[in-house]
């Protein structure tokens, strides 16, 4: 039996080598723990829901001590690049925002500040080195969510109320639209824009207008929607937030498609601390497979959807996380069928 008997300079070489390598992990270890600076910037209250998702997640992070967390509201697209540029210059390491409507803009503003990292609601491509970019693609679990409002109208009339005719709503009604026929071929829709991302008010009266027309059955892709229903006794679906539970939809609301941003939030923050942060689409992060997205419970109404129908949506829910069973994306603007 022949056994390894190191040198005496190979044994320094390695007793050298121990303390180098503890070092080398404590400091791979010290970077990953240590927080970094992190700005969020809203045109929105953050009581609006797109927004407070974002906001949501952030602050998790923050009371995780993952982050220093600061950010504005409010902040109107005439104003975004002067934040975006004052937090920039204040030391950030990471922006999560919203670039809509500012594309070319926002970009610039990344061309300027390639160490900060930004990541930006945006409907275009990455740009440059730094300029990450996310949307809203929870047409998976709105798909599902069709499948159960079609099962349950009576009149084969569903409501459909949206903030504006852009692709990642156009999406979610469409995926809605798709996942109501494939249980209910006879289903018809109608279709209304409010031109506004938070009017309460101006989303309940079209809700009462299309009940108005025959609907009986609401999918609220705004605020507002949910009162109207309970107001004239129908049900409805949530969107981004759980709206039985957070929107006062207690015995209206039959669930909601979730958004979720904490499994986006979490991967920009570990990129930008190990410092491998790149300009990417973040879309993925934003689906169901890596948790940005799901079918929120069923509440007070689970023992009132039939067990066939929860049976599909559960057979294709988990199709749907496999990749056996695609969601098609539709940005285009829907139209009422009747």
């Amino acid at each position: 039996m022949n056994i390894f008997k190191p040198s005496k300079r190979q044994l320094l070489k390695f007793l050298w080598a121990v303390p180098l390598m503890a070092v080398t992990a404590l400091a791979a270890n010290e970077t990953l723990a240590a927080k970094i600076k992190v700005a969020g910037i809203y045109t929105q209250p953050i009581q609006q829901k797109w927004d407070a998702r974002l906001h949501q997640a952030l602050d998790k992070a923050a009371k995780a001590g993952e982050i220093d967390y600061v950010y504005s509201e409010k902040v109107a697209n005439t104003d975004y690049v002067r934040v975006l540029r004052e937090y920039a210059e204040s030391g950030v390491n990471l922006v999560v925002g919203e670039a809509f409507g500012i594309s070319k803009e926002a970009r610039q503003v990344a061309d300027d500040y390639p160490e900060v990292a930004f990541l930006m609601g945006d409907p275009f491509k990455p740009h440059g080195s730094n300029f990450a970019v996310f949307d809203n693609y929870i047409h998976e679990p709105c798909y599902l969510m069709g499948m159960i409002a079609g099962s349950m109208t009576k009149s084969n009339k569903i409501g459909m109320v949206g903030g504006y005719p852009i692709g990642e709503v156009n999406r979610l009604f469409h995926a809605f639209m798709a996942g109501a026929r494939a249980t209910n071929p006879d289903v018809q829709f109608k279709v209304t824009f409010i031109g506004s991302w938070y009017d309460p008010p101006k989303a309940k009266e079209a809700a009462f207008a299309q009940l108005e027309a025959g609907v009986d059955v609401l999918y609220a892709e705004r605020a507002g929607v949910v009162d109207a229903a309970r107001e004239k006794g129908v049900i409805a679906f949530g969107n981004v937030n759980d709206m039985n539970k957070e929107e006062n939809g207690t015995g209206v609301v039959v669930t909601s498609a979730l958004w979720h941003m904490e499994s986006a939030i979490g991967n920009a923050i570990a990129d930008v601390k190990s410092g491998s942060f790149k300009a990417a689409d973040y879309k993925e992060w934003t689906m169901m497979a890596k948790g940005g997205a799901s079918l929120a419970p069923y509440y007070e109404f689970d023992d009132k959807i039939s067990s066939d129908i929860k049976a599909k949506v559960s057979a294709l829910k988990a199709e749907i996380m496999s990749g056996a069973f695609t969601v098609e994306i539709n940005d285009e603007q829907p139209k009422s069928t009747y």
